[in-house]
């Protein structure tokens, strides 16, 4: 039971979960939740694994370990791994063509939670948090950085391509529903930063 509270946390991200969370998928009291949790926190602290478990309010996560960050510092700093995944890509150009645009406007849009590869683009200047958006709990908005212009040999968002010319010798239905999400406005978390 304890592998399936590691997956849940892994799955769950930057997210967490609630003790309350765990007793309901596992089906079990609170008691056996806090054992589970309390076990596997024991089993990251003793074995020195590079991860752990910490409590942040009500919310359990899976992180790392502080005193390694010097070394997460060093690779993403590093030059050679600031290749961009697919997945990255996608994040980038949903943010560059929205912004400023939630979280949840993200991953409405690819249908995919999209934290981790926030995460990564936020650690390495690409993208920004730009206020909040007056939507119900205030998320946070985001949007591109001078970095990303750079990367991509940009002057300004104004040298982005136009979606329309993207997708010109397209002739699938879908290509038209895809490019038209762009033009629904607020639809998808966009909103004004304060």
């Amino acid at each position: 039971m304890e592998a399936i509270v590691e997956g849940l946390l892994y799955v769950q991200g930057d997210l967490g979960l609630t003790l309350w969370q765990i007793e309901e998928v596992l089906n079990v009291d609170e008691d056996t939740a806090k054992r589970l949790v309390y076990n596997l926190k024991e089993y990251y602290d003793h074995a020195k694994r590079g991860l752990r478990i910490s409590f942040l309010g009500n919310t359990i996560k899976l992180t790392t370990r502080e005193e390694h960050k010097e070394y997460y510092r060093k690779l993403l700093e590093n030059p050679n791994v600031h290749t961009l995944s697919q997945q990255a890509l996608e994040v980038l150009a949903i943010i560059a063509y929205n912004e400023p645009i939630t979280r949840a406007g993200i991953e409405k849009l690819r249908g995919v939670d999209s934290s981790y590869v926030m995460r990564s683009l936020l650690a390495k200047g690409l993208i920004k948090e730009n206020g909040r958006s007056d939507l119900p709990g205030r998320p946070i908005l985001y949007k591109t950085t001078d970095d990303f212009l750079d990367y991509f040999g940009l002057a300004s968002k104004d040298d982005l391509p136009e979606i329309e010319s993207l997708n010109e010798d397209e002739k699938d239905v879908n290509t038209d529903i895809y490019t038209s999400i762009y033009k629904e406005g607020d639809t998808y978390g966009r909103e004004n930063s304060n």
